[in-house]
């Protein structure tokens, strides 16, 4: 008979390792997950407030997109160079809220189903137009975050 096999010191710290490693980002799993479902009943009441008309440009995701990205631009520029900020600020806000916010995975059923139905001109037209007026909308938000920031230096 063989003796049963010990775990090494190794596995054994290994094993204890990954557990720490777990502890520690839980909290960050957490936070993004009560911000992400936060953003997204934030994207639905919009949805609701202000419905698509069938066939038309999705005004309400353009919208939210450009939004988001508008508030991602002060959001990073107050949490990178004014504000030294809890380790669970980005998460919860930056990934969480404005990431279940903004929805570019609408953007593209939204851009499909335009050109599937014919309404090509529109599904080009906002293929195009979002990712533009999205980048657009992060760097001027950062650049009148950071102008704003500057003059109210004493």
């Amino acid at each position: 008979m063989t003796a049963p096999r010990t775990e090494s010191f190794g596995e054994v710290r290994a094993a204890a390792t990954g557990r720490r490693a777990w502890r520690a980002q839980a909290p960050v799993v957490a936070v993004v997950a009560l911000g992400g479902a936060t953003g997204a009943c934030a994207r639905y009441a919009a949805s609701l407030w202000w419905p698509a008309r069938p066939g038309g440009f999705p005004w309400t995701t353009f919208w939210v997109n450009i939004t988001g990205c508008a508030v991602i631009g002060v959001f990073m520029v107050v949490i990178t160079e004014v504000w030294a900020a809890h380790r669970l600020v980005r998460p919860f806000f930056g990934t969480g809220v404005l990431g279940g916010f903004t929805t570019f995975s609408t953007y593209a059923v939204d851009s499909r189903h335009l050109l599937a139905d014919g309404r090509v001109p529109t599904g080009l037209a906002y293929l195009a137009a979002t990712p533009v007026a999205a980048l657009t909308a992060v760097w001027l938000a950062a650049w009148a975050a950071r102008r704003v920031l500057k003059w109210r230096q004493p």
